[in-house]
């Protein structure tokens, strides 16, 4: 497996990240599998866009299957399957014998004595007594006859009456020799050789699942690993960015907190890549598992019929081998926030120095009241330089005083006096009410300084939602899903949680609306119901959304809904600030505007949440700017 893990990556196609199903190339030279170019496509629209490289096609190009391509794949996934498999000194089982026959068969016509031999014509056994006229009379010397058959309804044909000595791979049945000539466009082929062979290839599909069983559990081990040592780093950084800043600590406690955000945020990103791919992983492995026990099961059957039955159901399932994504920590960035650090401490030290050189000469007699003792001016520096791209987006816009990426918190004044405690909420809600102003005139480069990246937990979601591209998709499933039944799940309204809460600071997402009919973009508290009319978004108090219903878009919450005006929107921001208390939703097109507000007084931590009702709407989280 190590040995083809490099070449099973590169047949591997980046949507549904298994080896290529009818591989088709676009005309920027990426491959992917047909079905899963078209699909994407068909939900995207034009202008369609390489999943890959992003580059833009006005029109959708026609496509045609990649032969070469095609014919790679086949001999790579004949020589795994071909591969001797080794697993914890795992042997193929031995199939059972079929019983043997019992004593005796009871004679069809007294039902007393034991038969003495099987009539292929009349479809019956008989005892020597009964037998008799079938040795002396003339009428029966056509009718062949055979040692005893048990279970001998069970193995006629109903149709012909005829004793069914054939098995159709094509059909999955056992058939007679008059059914024959409805079959002969097949193979068919006698019971013990189709049992034989069916048997050879269920060892063989065993054999592989038992091989990709081994791989699966090697990469979530690998992925677990991979994700550790991406901790393990991230943490080393931080505790050099704090090493840097305990010397000039009580000039730099923002700075920190900036750059250990954003490191932060750095592996968050990646370990919850690494979680998502250990949940793909985990499913997969858990499907072949369950394949690999029904096949055991089927091959510890002694009876023919039923084994057929059961073993030509099972061989047209297939299995694929897992494959892991790569996937790393964006090191120029952590190198970025390091290095600003250093320069910020080294550009303190300089103004530190310099102002300790001129105290000396500024600083007049502490004892002449008429002029004060003058403090060094320190300049400090952000800790990160602005990106390149940021700073030309500020010129572009000629903004002359910019909003701050992150307002400062809200914090009441120290008071002791009772009385005084109108005075302290009167000037906290002005505060939050200055602070959510400034929010709603923000640009939307601004608003995205804040992206938090929005992963839908599969824990929560209704049976009627399908989950997609990595869990970032929600839509409506044409058959139910199959869902492992958990207590966050919804059973009542067909909707979907995000996966990560948020307790405190501001965050912002923005929602593609594929059909803006019958959905719905909120958030609520962990605490709302999963059963039942209440658990549905905005009809109870522990939630809000903004919904389209039909062509009616409301504000819900606390089941008061207020109608909102029509917009041609199709991406929907929302904005959460956990500290000031309030929620904004936006329709976000070439500009941005308001659709509503809510303020609240946050008690527990907030989620995303998302409702889908009709076929074919669709909600895409957006990670692009």
């Amino acid at each position: 497996m190590a040995e083809l893990n490099p070449l099973a990556e590169e047949l591997s196609c980046s949507i549904c990240l298994e080896p290529f199903k009818v591989p088709v190339t676009t005309p920027c030279g990426h491959n992917f599998c047909a079905s899963c170019l078209d699909e994407t496509w068909a939900v995207q629209g034009s202008p369609y866009r390489c999943p890959q490289c992003r580059a833009v096609y006005q029109a959708r190009p026609q496509l045609q299957k990649n032969t070469v391509l095609c014919a790679v794949v086949e001999q790579f996934l004949s020589a795994e399957q071909a591969r001797e498999v080794s697993v914890d000194g795992w042997t193929l089982p031995v199939r059972t014998a079929a019983p043997s026959l019992p004593e005796k068969v009871a004679c069809d016509h007294c039902l007393k004595a034991a038969a003495a031999k099987t009539c292929l014509v009349c479809m019956a056994s008989f005892c020597q007594e009964h037998l008799q006229p079938h040795l002396d009379s003339p009428v029966f010397q056509d009718h062949p006859l055979q040692p005893p058959i048990r279970d001998l309804m069970r193995r006629k044909c109903s149709q012909h009456n005829r004793l069914r000595e054939f098995f159709c791979p094509e059909h999955g049945e056992c058939i007679c020799h008059i059914c024959l000539v409805e079959h002969k466009a097949c193979s068919p082929a006698p019971l013990s050789q189709a049992s034989t062979d069916l048997e050879t290839k269920l060892k063989q599909k065993l054999a592989i699942m038992y091989s990709q069983i081994n791989g699966a559990s090697k990469a979530l081990e690998d992925v677990r690993a991979r994700q550790q040592d991406v901790r393990e780093t991230a943490n080393r950084k931080i505790n050099e960015l704090r090493q840097e800043y305990m010397e000039i600590k009580a000039l730099i406690d923002a700075s920190e907190a900036g750059c250990t955000r954003k490191i932060k945020e750095e592996e968050k990103r990646v370990s919850n890549k690494f979680d998502n791919i250990y949940q793909i992983l985990l499913k997969k492995k858990g499907e072949i598992q369950t394949m690999k026990e029904e096949i055991e099961v089927t091959l510890s059957k002694g009876d023919e019929f039923e084994f057929l039955e059961k073993a030509s159901k099972l061989q047209g399932i297939s299995t694929k081998p897992v494959y892991v994504p790569r996937v790393e920590l964006n090191h120029e960035l952590m190198k970025e926030v390091y290095q600003g650090t250093i320069d910020f401490k080294n550009e303190l030290k300089r103004h530190i120095k310099q102002s300790q050189e001129k105290r000396p000469e500024d600083s007049t007699s502490p004892g002449d009241p008429g002029e004060p003792i003058p403090l060094p001016k320190y300049k400090l520096p952000h800790p990160v330089k602005k990106p390149a791209k940021e700073e030309k987006r500020a010129k572009k816009s000629g903004a002359t005083g910019a909003l701050p990426s992150k307002p400062p918190a809200v914090k009441a004044p120290e008071q002791t006096d009772p009385e005084a405690k109108p005075a302290i909420l009167q000037q906290n809600a002005a505060a939050k009410s200055k602070v959510l102003e400034t929010f709603l005139a923000m640009t939307r480069p601004q608003l995205l300084e804040h992206a938090a990246k929005v992963i839908l937990d599969f824990n929560t979601a209704h049976n009627k939602v399908a989950l997609s591209e990595n869990y970032t998709t929600a839509s409506v499933a044409d058959t139910p899903q199959n869902y492992r039944p958990h207590p966050q799940r919804f059973t009542y309204c067909s909707q979907v949680l995000g996966l990560h809460c948020y307790k405190r600071g501001v965050h912002y997402w923005e929602v593609e609306l594929q059909k803006s009919n019958f959905c719905g973009v909120g958030i609520c508290y962990g605490s709302m119901e999963r059963q039942g009319p209440e658990s549905r978004l905005g009809r109870n108090s522990a939630s809000w959304c903004v919904e389209w219903f039909n062509t009616k878009i409301s504000a819900w919450h606390n089941n008061v809904e207020k109608t909102l005006p029509l917009t041609k929107a199709t991406r929907i921001g929302v904005l959460l600030n956990c500290d000031c208390g309030f929620v904004i939703f936006f329709a976000v097109s070439d500009k941005i505007h308001q659709l509503y507000k809510y303020r609240v007084d946050f008690t527990e931590a907030v989620y995303p949440a998302f409702w889908v009702f009709s076929a074919g709407a669709t909600l895409s989280i957006c990670f692009s700017k």
